[in-house]
């Protein structure tokens, strides 16, 4: 029994120091007549899991709901992402594909071009690798 517990201490010990967290976001444009407010750099906020080089899992606030999000990396800095809601997920996937493009230290800029039930849009979002 001592030895199932160490052996998961130490599991456990070694995937959280592995491990590479992200702390993301989407800027969203004030309504018109509004002033730009740090609201529109926090209302998508979201963390998210690196599992390995390829895959990174989440979750991130949408308004006063929180989505689901996964990304998967084509190349160096491609990668394809989807955001699903936890009710109705498979009914509201969004899928889209974007770049983080490095822009200083551990922070980067990620255009994205994103599509839902046929309507498409292209955004930009921040993102800090811890």
């Amino acid at each position: 029994m001592k030895k199932t517990i160490l052996t998961t201490v130490i599991a456990l010990f070694c995937l959280t120091a592995s491990a590479q967290y992200r702390v993301m976001s989407n800027v969203t444009t004030p309504d018109e007549g509004a002033n730009w407010s740090v609201d529109n750099f926090t209302n998508n906020l979201g963390v998210g899991y690196q599992i390995n080089n390829d895959v990174m899992v989440g979750i991130q606030k949408n308004n006063d709901d929180y989505d689901f999000v996964g990304r998967y990396s084509l190349t160096g800095n491609l990668y394809l992402s989807v955001q699903m809601p936890t009710e109705d997920a498979a009914d509201n996937m969004t899928l889209g594909v974007g770049m983080s493009v490095k822009c200083w230290d551990d922070l980067y800029v990620e255009p994205n071009y994103t599509t839902k039930d046929g309507e498409s849009s292209f955004n930009i979002g921040l993102s800090y690798k811890l």
